[in-house]
């Protein structure tokens, strides 16, 4: 059986991608140094919240995906981040490679809502590997990668923050219902306010003047 090893050396952003997309750099290895033909490979990416500690500010932003912090023994499960492949050219050895991974700004989705929370420090990432490699030294042979072949890697926050940035400068995403987006509508037609974020602004600042003449009460 072909020993594959998968190390993490490293991320960055894809500077012209059509999306954002962050580039893993993995070092593949070949334990007995057999000719490895070709690999398709497969990687599911989880979070692993755990592996961190969290400042007040992050806490405070994080409690729509784990409750309160006072249930965070219990909450802070892994978050499925992405599954994606990638063909592994044909090496003796060892190799290195660039897995690409799109990403999505829209925080319904658990893991943009995580990154998006936290201010500093890494993001507790495993990386679990599966697919087939091609391999032979006298012929052609294929095998499964394992499914217990796995490496760890703590992506710094500031490159995903770095690679938002990059595409969607200044700037996030909210989904609503449509009732909800045509209310908001009428809102903003009514008071002939020039931007969407005239319309929140407006309405945070009601609802912010209401709670403190509850509070005057």
């Amino acid at each position: 059986m072909t020993d594959l090893r998968f190390t993490c050396t490293g991320v960055r952003p894809e500077p012209y991608g059509a999306g954002p997309t962050l580039l893993f750099k993995l070092r593949v290895e070949e334990a007995d140094h057999q000719p490895v033909h070709a690999v398709a490979l497969r990687c599911q990416i989880r979070i692993e919240p755990a592996g961190r500690s969290y400042e007040p500010e992050e806490v405070g932003m994080l409690g729509d995906l784990f409750g309160e912090p006072s249930r965070w023994n219990s909450t802070l499960k892994p978050l499925q981040f992405a599954h994606t492949s990638v063909t592994v050219p044909g090496f003796t050895g060892s190799t290195e490679i660039d897995l690409p991974v799109p990403c999505t700004y829209d925080t319904e989705v658990a893991s943009a809502s995580y990154f998006r929370a936290l201010s500093r420090g890494e993001v507790p990432l495993l990386l679990l590997f599966s697919g087939t490699v091609f391999t032979g030294r006298d012929g052609f042979r294929a095998e499964p990668v394992p499914w217990h072949k796995e490496t760890s890697y703590r992506m710094p926050v500031d490159v995903w923050r770095n690679m938002i940035e990059q595409y969607f400068p200044n700037s996030g995403w909210l989904r609503v219902r449509l009732d909800v987006l045509d209310a908001l509508r009428r809102y903003r037609s009514a008071r002939a306010l020039p931007s969407w974020e005239r319309v929140f602004d407006e309405l945070l600042a009601t609802a912010d003047a209401k709670a403190d003449a509850k509070g005057a009460d």
